[in-house]
């Protein structure tokens, strides 16, 4: 099977919510094409959905967006009964932009929660309101107030959020960006993407694909909803929108 290469523009600009791009072959997954400013799932982030306009004003629904033989071919899975596109057709993509910031905004908090609890990440789950991250921990001593507490802290900062490129070298060099246990970066691409948070990256910096907000602040009011025991060794802490409730 031809393997394709898809420019993903939203590793340039998370903000983008509507693009042209053309289509570049269409599978028994979905459609590739060109370029696309629709995330495909990994780590732990979901994909996009929205839809395609055609020239003549009709849309095709899309329902998920998943990565193919590699993490540059993406493929966009039209929702049942959609109509059926061909190589070489132009589109207009758009995003559904209220789902991805509410996930930007999410995505942004759980690396902050890497800032607050310092720990190797065992596993992690984006969502548009219940989000988790897993650490390597026998007890964290935080409750879940004092997590809160800190987080806010650094969301009310206001710190600028940045992806900056290092090379495969620097990471070498600096083994403390990855944070997490299991998953380590794709290597040979020649390049690593960096999520850096604060001036220079002093709050926080880790390998990361995903897509991110452009400053703490636009994160909001968030607050840690609990903290389960998942092992011996394993803490759960679930991230959730909103003011921590009164117990």
């Amino acid at each position: 099977m031809m393997e394709f290469s898809t420019q993903a523009l939203f590793r340039d600009d998370s903000y983008l919510r509507e693009a042209e791009a053309s289509v570049l072959a269409v599978n028994d997954r979905g459609v590739i094409l060109d370029r696309t400013i629709f995330y495909a799932t990994s780590g732990g982030q979901p994909g996009d959905v929205g839809y395609f306009e055609r020239s003549d004003g009709s849309r095709i629904e899309i329902a998920a967006t998943v990565t193919g033989q590699t993490k540059d071919e993406i493929i966009h899975v039209p929702a049942p009964g959609q109509a059926l596109v061909g190589p070489g057709e132009t589109l207009r993509l758009v995003i559904d932009w209220p789902r991805r910031h509410l996930l930007m905004r999410m995505h942004t908090a759980c690396h902050l929660l890497t800032v607050v609890c310092p720990y190797p990440i065992t596993g992690a789950a984006v969502s548009t309101d219940d989000s988790r991250v897993d650490f390597d921990l026998p007890d964290s001593g935080l409750g879940k107030e004092e997590a809160t507490e800190r987080l806010m802290e650094l969301v009310r900062a206001n710190h600028p959020v940045f992806v900056q490129q290092i090379t495969e070298d620097e990471l070498g060099a600096n083994p403390g960006l990855v944070k997490s246990k299991n998953v380590r970066p794709p290597q040979g691409a020649g390049g690593i993407r960096l999520v850096s948070i604060g001036e220079g990256g002093a709050v926080d910096s880790q390998p990361c694909g995903g897509t991110h907000v452009a400053t703490t602040a636009e994160v909001g009011e968030i607050h840690i909803g609990k903290i389960e025991k998942k092992g011996r060794e394993n803490r759960r802490f679930r991230l959730r929108f909103g003011p921590l409730p009164v117990s």
